[in-house]
């Protein structure tokens, strides 16, 4: 019997050592979410695991989305390490998303022509359809998706976007509201959504538009970038109940990753 209770004690006592182990060293996820990117890309490289360099990715995007001016070499950064995300495991949907969004932004860097040139489009929508046939309903593979369908149509006008690639706006508003069902409360999401319509026809969405950015200036934070968004959620809002278009504008183009 006092070697069984030794034994107990001994496995209670490395259990809870080894809480203490989880609790004291943060995952790079963990990281991420507290803003501290830096520490999340170091350990996020450092794991040699796709989910690792997915926080990478994803740590480095949101250091460029926070910046005052793009920043074309940080992109490229990302970009890297989504592409390691990938090459170690092609099934997690996080890589693609993050290589998706990095060529994205660069695109609006260096112009929508040289961007055609190098085939952006494209190759993001093949790294969205595989991240879709294996995740078909993440919320963010969904609303990458809808961004990158909105985005071709409002860049190359809806009759070469849909022969060309055969993107469509109500495939990306589809896409943007199946999203939102499998995560109701995600403000980036909701604000990535308001930046799309307002790019393409803020006129015409104006509804949704308004809708939208009211969610994402209500919603509960779950991570430090998701403050950061709320707190330009906020700024928009303000701007679109008054009707101050010119700014309103601005800011869109600004939080698009647009060089000022």
């Amino acid at each position: 019997m006092r070697l069984a209770a030794f034994a107990l004690l001994a496995a209670m006592f490395c259990t809870g050592a080894a809480v203490a182990d989880a609790i004291a060293t943060p995952t790079p996820l963990q990281l991420y979410q507290t803003g501290k990117y830096a520490e999340a890309i170091a350990q996020g490289t450092a794991s040699n695991a796709a989910s690792g360099y997915a926080v990478a990715a994803r740590a480095e995007l949101a250091k460029e989305m926070m910046r005052d001016q793009p920043c074309l070499d940080c992109l490229k950064t990302a970009e890297g390490y989504a592409r390691q995300s990938i090459a170690l495991d092609p099934t997690l949907a996080d890589g693609h998303v993050y290589l998706a969004a990095a060529l994205g932004y660069e695109s609006r860097i260096i112009g929508i022509m040289a961007a055609k040139f190098k085939g952006y489009a494209g190759e993001a929508k093949n790294s969205l359809d595989v991240a879709f046939a294996h995740h078909p309903d993440d919320p963010w593979v969904l609303a990458a998706l809808g961004g990158w369908n909105i985005a071709v149509v409002d860049g190359g006008g809806a009759t070469m976007a849909d022969w060309m690639y055969g993107a469509t706006v109500k495939q990306g508003l589809d896409d943007y509201a199946k999203a939102f069902a499998a995560d109701p409360t995600e403000i980036v999401l909701r604000f990535q959504y308001v930046l799309s319509l307002s790019t393409y026809n803020r006129e015409a969405y104006a509804k949704q538009i308004g809708a939208a950015l009211q969610l994402a200036a209500t919603g509960k934070p779950r991570t430090v970038y998701e403050q950061f968004m709320q707190g330009r959620a906020k700024t928009l809002l303000a701007a679109f109940q008054r009707s101050d278009w010119k700014a309103y504008d601005a800011l869109v183009r600004r939080y698009q990753g647009y060089p000022q």
